[in-house]
Order: structure tokens, then C-alpha cells, then sequence
């Protein structure tokens, strides 16, 4: 009868210990469900910054004529800061280069000089936060340009330069909607999204409005992220 009530405790503890080693890998299979999700946020944003440069040259055939080409370089150089500051920028937001001379020889098949060239060049850059004023003041140069003058009117390039003051916010909107994606597999399946297994976040990207590539040909841009979250789900 002894051996009997013991076998029965035995049986009893086994079942027992069945049961909670069942209900641990239960309750460990819950915890390890989870549901990875992206989440996207987007800002339309305006460019607050342009870099703007201009290239000017005057050249001769004949060496002798260097004196005079230096006094029209400087006098073209002149004329195109007094356009600009005229056009509402400001002597700060101008740098001039240095005029330099580059001496260009013209060869034919045996080598032989055959005519050669002088001229004078320099950069004058802009860098400004009035990015609105660019364009007007870019069409302002054509009118030196009527007069013969030979300047290259390169294309300003823009830019976004305060994506720290919306990182927060965009952040925070990406994870809200991948919350709402979670959710909605969730609630497909029955479930419930928990709390944040772990996140990563992507690379801010800013792009031109309407390119998929150029991040500085137009003053209108977006600025997207995208988050990967993971969700532990539960019943």
C-alpha cells in the first residue's frame, strides 16, 4: 500500500512538473512573437541656403595688350559687384577671387605654334540665405552680358541646412505610423501589439521636388526617413 501512495505522489509530481513546463514555453513563445514594421515620414521643406558662382575672362592674340586686359578685368569685376549689391545683396555674401592669367597655345599637327591666346579670369562666389533672390538676380547679369562681356553664369545650387530642428519631430511621426501598420496586422490576427522589441532608424534622404536623384537644383525639396520597428506582440 506504501509503494502504492508513492507511486501516485510520483505521477502527481511529474504532471505537475509537465504542466509548468508547458505553461514556460507557452508564455516564452508569446514574448518572442513579434511583428517587424516600417514607418515613414515625409516634410516638404524649402531650401535656406544657395551657392551661386560666376566666372568672367577677357583675352588677345598679342602679349602687349596684358596691361589693358588687367584694367578690363578690373573694371568688369567692378561692374558685377556693383550689380549685385544693387540687386539686394550684401558685401558679406560676396567673395572675389584673384585674377589670374592663363596662357593657352594653338598647334597644329607638327606641333607648330600657330596662334596663341591670353587671357584673364576670375570666380566670384555668393553664398547667401536669400534663396529667393537668386533667380532675378542671375537674369541682372545678361545685362553685361549684352554688352559683350563674357561671364559664365553657373547654376546656383540650394540647399537644406536645418534638418536637426525636424529630426525630432519626423522621428517621432515615423514611429507613430509604424505603430498604426503593427496595429492593423495586429488586429487581422487577432492580437495586440505590445512594446518596442527594438528599433533602427534609417538615413534622413533629401531630395529635389520631382527628382530622384538632385538634392540641389530647386529651392522646394523633401526630407523623408524611414524607421524599421519591431513590436512584441500579445494576446
Amino acid at each position: 500500500m506504501k509503494n502504492v501512495f508513492i507511486s501516485i505522489i510520483v505521477s502527481i509530481a511529474i504532471a505537475a512538473s509537465g504542466y509548468f513546463i508547458g505553461q514556460t514555453m507557452y508564455n516564452a513563445k508569446v514574448a518572442i512573437n513579434t511583428a517587424e514594421v516600417k514607418g515613414l515620414a515625409e516634410r516638404k521643406v524649402k531650401a535656406d541656403l544657395v551657392n551661386w558662382r560666376l566666372n568672367f575672362k577677357v583675352a588677345s592674340n598679342n602679349k602687349e595688350d596684358l596691361s589693358k586686359l588687367y584694367s578690363d578685368a578690373e573694371k568688369i569685376q567692378e561692374d558685377i559687384i556693383t550689380l549685385l549689391l544693387q540687386s539686394g545683396l550684401k558685401k558679406e555674401e560676396i567673395n572675389i577671387g584673384v585674377i589670374s592669367y592663363s596662357p593657352i597655345e594653338f598647334r597644329d599637327r607638327d606641333q607648330k605654334l600657330v596662334d596663341q591666346q591670353h587671357q584673364l579670369s576670375n570666380d566670384i562666389e555668393i553664398q547667401t540665405k536669400k534663396v529667393d533672390l537668386i533667380s532675378s538676380v542671375r537674369s541682372s547679369m545678361n545685362k553685361l552680358i549684352a554688352k559683350g562681356i563674357d561671364i559664365n553664369n553657373f547654376e546656383p545650387e540650394y540647399r537644406f541646412t536645418s534638418l536637426n530642428d525636424i529630426k525630432p519631430d519626423m522621428l517621432k511621426e515615423a514611429t507613430q505610423n509604424a505603430r498604426v501598420a503593427a496595429n492593423e496586422f495586429a488586429q487581422n490576427a487577432g492580437i495586440k501589439v505590445g512594446s518596442i522589441r527594438s528599433a533602427i532608424q534609417g538615413n534622413f534622404v533629401i531630395r529635389d521636388v520631382g527628382e530622384d536623384y538632385s538634392d540641389t537644383k530647386k529651392i522646394d525639396k523633401y526630407v523623408r526617413v524611414v524607421t524599421s520597428i519591431t513590436f512584441y506582440l500579445t494576446d
